[in-house]
């Protein structure tokens, strides 16, 4: 039979005729001198198989208390994958796609016919004092922002008076668009259009 040393688990072959008939032997590892016991498989054959399970188990876990020490020392650094659930800014921070060219036609209202491109990652629309202007007198002074997030398109009023409308509602927070959505700021319609940069 093979026997392992519970400490510095070498292994050794060792002659079951050794036991003399007793269920175990008290013997010492020839490496690391420590004693530890081992079973005579004779013996052991002989109990049920529970408590064969049971003496497997105290047996497997005698050693295991002695080892965990030195994992639980180094168990505290563990908690650094806790920093995964810092990145809440799953939603990319505002920037321009590359490569492709963003522009807001208008395309009913005052201002028809005027293609606005869009230069930097948020863009306010209004009647003054905004990145674009409208000559629209029913359109607030900072009246709606467009936000682009790489490849994710975002509208969003600016608590205008008369409100920002996409597909004929009022919107209430972020609004997603789609190249050629349209939408309406004031008496303004405008459309998203996204072409490749050339």
């Amino acid at each position: 039979m093979i026997i392992e040393c519970k400490n510095c688990h070498a292994r050794y072959q060792y002659d079951e005729d050794r036991f003399e008939r007793k269920p175990s032997k008290k013997i010492k590892c020839a490496r690391c001198s420590t004693v530890f016991e081992i079973h005579n498989p004779a013996y052991t054959a002989k109990k049920t198989s529970q408590e064969t399970d049971i003496g497997e188990m105290t047996s497997v876990k005698r050693p295991e208390p002695k080892q965990p020490d030195p994992l639980r020392e180094s168990t505290p650094p563990a908690p650094a994958p806790a920093v995964e659930k810092h990145p809440p800014p799953k939603a990319s921070p505002p920037q321009l796609p590359a490569g492709k060219r963003l522009s807001l036609a208008v395309i009913n209202g005052p201002d028809a016919g005027n293609v606005f491109r869009i230069e930097k990652p948020r863009t306010t629309l209004g009647r003054s004092g905004a990145d674009i202007t409208l000559n629209d007198t029913e359109a607030s002074r900072v009246h709606a922002a467009v936000e682009i997030r790489d490849t994710s398109y975002l509208v969003e009023d600016l608590q205008s008076t008369n409100g920002t409308i996409v597909d004929g509602q009022k919107i209430n927070g972020p609004t997603e668009l789609q190249n050629h959505s349209e939408f309406q700021v004031g008496d303004s319609t405008l459309m998203l259009i996204v072409t490749e940069e050339v």
